[in-house]
């Protein structure tokens, strides 16, 4: 199971071969290298309809892939313990997976972020965990749904589309400007549900490591490893940003 590609999803968009996904990081890294390099001689870009657009649109696909998950999962009747893929053509089995693709494919959207920040020139926030974060949950759930799309991960997606939810709800209400954003006092625990996402996705992944259950150990093991990585680095930007007191 680990080694061989899900037949069903193998033939779907960016899904057949690491290149494409390759392809797109590659223009991301020149993004993040060479836009600000370009931009120098530019007025900052202020974008406030379209950030306003973007993040509401991502509000609304995160919404509807939490929904997925948590449906699927509870009519498909699984596990939080111990969930194998369901490899069969079945109504839930697919549905699970196609939810996995968007999973996949917003983190594509995703790297917007990061072009928006270069284009208002707002270069403090394209910080090394906002690249190493963006970049590499690509890879991640490129891997995700070529081989294991549903089971175990749907606790990974559903969890993070919850927390992407008030996320880019909360970066919606932002781009409206300082009048808005300066009554937005709970970014403080916006970060403090990313740390409790990770503690938990890390707990889950790890069980299966200790016990008998068909999904793929590399997996789960990558899983854990990932969010332990991201741990130090989310705890260090929360003890920057608000135990000094800075922005």
């Amino acid at each position: 199971v680990f080694c061989l590609p899900d037949p069903r999803t193998d033939p779907w968009p960016l899904v057949h071969s690491p290149v494409p996904i390759t392809l797109i990081f590659v223009c991301y890294l020149l993004v993040v290298a060479l836009g600000p390099l370009c931009l120098r001689q530019c007025t900052p870009l202020r974008l406030r309809p379209l950030l306003l657009a973007y993040n509401l649109a991502m509000v609304a696909l995160a919404s509807y892939m939490c929904y997925e998950f948590l449906v699927t999962s509870v009519l498909a009747n699984y596990s939080y313990l111990c969930q194998p893929v369901d490899y069969s053509r079945s109504e839930l089995g697919m549905r699970m997976a196609r939810v996995c693709w968007w999973f996949f494919f917003s983190k594509v959207l995703e790297l917007l972020d990061t072009v928006f920040f270069i284009l208002r020139k707002k270069q403090e926030q394209v910080t090394f965990l906002h690249v190493y974060h963006h970049g590499s949950m690509l890879f991640n759930w490129w891997a995700g749904v070529k081989y294991v799309p549903g089971g175990q991960a749907f606790f990974i997606g559903m969890l993070n589309s919850f927390v992407h939810i008030f996320m880019y709800g909360y970066y919606a209400l932002a781009s409206l400007g300082p009048r808005v954003r300066r009554h937005l006092w709970w970014k403080r625990y916006l970060t403090m549900l990313q740390l409790c996402q990770f503690v938990a996705i890390a707990a889950h992944s790890s069980y299966n490591l200790f016990t008998e259950c068909p999904f793929p150990d590399g997996f789960n093991a990558a899983v854990s490893l990932y969010m332990l990585s991201l741990l130090p680095l989310f705890l260090h930007f929360y003890h920057r940003t608000y135990r000094r007191g800075k922005r």
